[in-house]
């Protein structure tokens, strides 16, 4: 067999002459340092080490890891005086800064199980938002919801719904008493509920012990060890709700231990350049991102604001928590080069919330790896052959972690052949929070993970094809939805990362042919949405638009006809396969995860019942509408706000 190619250049693979089963082991795990959370966080408040905190304009707070403890015990005590007990459940629903440090590991330091939940960043998104925050309250029988000043007010109808004992308290609350209170852990302990992202369905409650978050972040100082004398500067914007910003980040900072800079996720959507400008004023070590965001960069980054930034420290430029753009990091890696970021840094990884975190890592130093592969084989038989079409290279597992690849029975495959990814380690969770159904479906006995994805292995490196569930099956042939999306990412007129290539049957029956739903880049009149969803159910999406509006809007008809031919012309080019249906929609349509993974199945389903549309436009008018109806759904509840 060929192996990987360095300096992220593709390789031809096929099956040798002997085929070998698809499993990899990582590297013996190291000796774990710290029990707890608890007790990791006690020893970095001994060094020197500190959280930075950037706003929008550049300005920054410190606060060393002494005084972020120091703060947790108050918080602690605080909690303890409400009547939180050991084992209870704490979410909390707070932006990125200082509160959320007091809020999580106070609850930590009572005793309590931490559940961080998304805030309402998408406030026409509002309703959903709040009936999946009391859905998720309700799973992880939460006993108190921590937040702060409007949001508290936005969450009154999930907190009214879901009733938690204690109600929803002001986190500024839990920082101005005296005393201070730690309760000691056990590693057997829940340490945190972190919701998965749920890009195919509702998130599952992943409950994890503080034995297996300790396990995780082992394995991550073995995959970015830290030589001696020497401290890390982390930066990062990625959402403290989310595994790859909270224990990928936060956490791992305490293990180091190493000081952490940490920027508002919203904050980096709007400005992406703060992120690479912090990184080069800190000299920052480490950074992961997803593909969507090297993306932003590219796009939206000008040549005129990186005046004096220096990208040379950074060695680990992670790239995971979406499927990896090959396109963006080399794009990435050239365009910045000037500013010194070398392309070796890039490091695709592989990883999952029911796994604490990372699965698998590429090397440090081998930059972007793939395999070609030939797309019609793979799909159409699941076996690997040389080809023209790129996927990336994941790497191998983690320190003692385990990966397999099976089919859907259960057998172990050889590699080159596509199968369901399996995995097992002490960093993979015992189940999910009291729902042994999902557990049983998820684990098997020996305690292997079915983590959802398909994929193969090649050259000692895992290579992921796309979710099980999210195969598009046409003529018989089995496509990942990302062949079909990633056609579209050049395409005039369409919003970057903002379309879904699902299987969909057409009104009347037959086989399952392509669907796109694709956002516009440009906002669109309702009516006009409308059209094109009855028009595609049909197959014939201009007739119907030109039936729907009027005179006054041909021109945006005639536009969105010929938006719509570009996009069958490219996923055809690409692919051989010519959509069936191109639902063309206004911006924010399709639904989307915490994380900002696109919901595929969530899409169809809409689109199904007619019910994908705009967001309600907000305001301030609106805002105050619904913080007027929290306030008074909370004092329903009986909590005052």
């Amino acid at each position: 067999m060929t192996p990987p190619s360095g300096g992220g250049e593709a390789h031809r693979t096929g099956p040798g002459d002997a085929a070998r089963p698809a499993s990899l082991a990582g590297a013996k795990l190291a000796e774990v340092p710290f029990r707890t959370v608890g007790d990791a966080l006690a020893a970095a408040a001994c060094s020197t080490e500190r959280l930075v905190f950037v706003d929008a304009s550049e300005r920054e707070q410190v606060y060393p890891f002494s005084e972020v403890r120091h703060r947790a015990r108050r918080a602690a005590a605080a909690l303890g005086r409400l009547g939180v007990a050991a084992g209870d459940r704490v979410a909390i629903v707070l932006p990125t800064g200082i509160g959320f440090m007091d809020a999580f590991f106070g609850a930590l330091l009572a005793g309590a199980t931490p559940v961080p939940l998304y805030p309402p960043v998408r406030l026409g998104r509002l309703d959903e938002h709040l009936r999946a925050t009391a859905r998720m309250l309700a799973a992880a029988e939460a006993s108190v919801v921590i937040s702060e000043g409007r949001l508290r007010l936005l969450l009154g109808p999930a907190i009214a719904e879901a009733r938690p004992p204690l109600g929803c308290v002001a986190v500024d609350d839990l920082t101005r008493v005296t005393e201070e209170a730690e309760v000691p852990h056990d590693p057997e302990a829940l340490a945190l509920i972190q919701f998965s992202s749920g890009s195919t369905v509702d998130p599952k409650p992943v409950a994890l012990r503080h034995r297996q978050i300790a396990a995780q972040l082992t394995a991550l100082l073995g995959e970015m060890p830290l030589p001696p004398g020497e401290g890390r500067v982390g930066v990062s914007w990625l959402p403290l709700y989310h595994d790859m910003g909270l224990i990928g980040c936060l956490l791992s900072a305490l293990y180091y231990p190493g000081s952490l800079v940490l920027i508002p996720p919203e904050v980096f959507l709007a400005r992406p350049v703060l992120w690479l400008r912090a990184l080069s004023r800190h000299r920052g070590v480490i950074s992961p991102a997803p593909s969507f965001a090297y993306s932003l960069c590219l796009k939206r980054v000008r040549d005129e604001d990186l005046a004096g930034v220096d990208l040379s420290f950074w060695e680990h430029a992670l790239c995971g928590a979406e499927p990896v753009s090959l396109a963006a990091l080399r794009g990435f890696a050239e365009r910045f080069a000037r500013w010194g970021f070398r392309k070796e840094a890039l490091r695709p990884v592989y990883g999952l919330a029911e796994a604490s975190l990372a699965v698998t890592f590429s090397p440090a130093g081998g930059g972007v790896r793939s395999t070609a592969v030939d797309a019609q084989v793979l799909a159409a038989e699941g076996r690997v052959v040389p080809g023209g079409h790129e996927i990336a290279s994941l790497g191998g597992p983690v320190p003692g972690l385990e990966v397999e690849v099976r089919d859907e029975e259960g057998r172990l495959l050889d590699e080159y052949q596509v199968g369901r990814v399996h995995a097992r380690g002490p960093s993979v969770m015992t189940g999910y929070y009291r729902a042994p159904e999902a557990t049983a479906r998820a684990l098997d006995a020996e305690g292997w993970l079915d983590t959802g994805d398909l994929g193969f292995l090649a050259g000692g490196a895992l290579h992921v094809t796309g979710r099980a569930k999210d195969v598009v099956i046409i003529r018989g042939a089995n496509h990942a939805p990302q062949e079909f999306e990633e056609c579209l990412v050049e395409v005039e007129g369409v919003r970057a990362g903002c379309a879904v290539a699902a299987g969909f049957t057409p009104p009347g029956g037959g086989e399952e042919v392509l669907l796109l739903l694709v956002e516009r880049a440009r906002a669109q009149s309702p009516a006009g949405a409308r059209g094109d969803a009855r028009g595609d159910a049909r197959g014939d999406v201009r007739g119907d638009a030109r039936g729907d509006v009027r005179g006054d809007v041909r021109g945006d008809v005639d536009e969105d006809a010929a938006l719509e031919a570009r996009v069958r012309a490219a996923v055809a080019e690409v692919t051989g396969v010519r959509p069936h249906t191109v639902a063309l929609l206004p911006p924010g349509a399709l639904p989307r995860t915490s994380s900002g993974k696109l919901r595929r199945g969530e899409a169809l389903r809409r689109y199904v019942a007619g019910e994908l549309g705009a967001p309600a436009p907000t305001g301030p008018l609106r805002l105050a509408l619904a913080a007027a109806r929290g306030a008074f759904a909370l004092a329903r509840a009986g909590r005052r706000p």
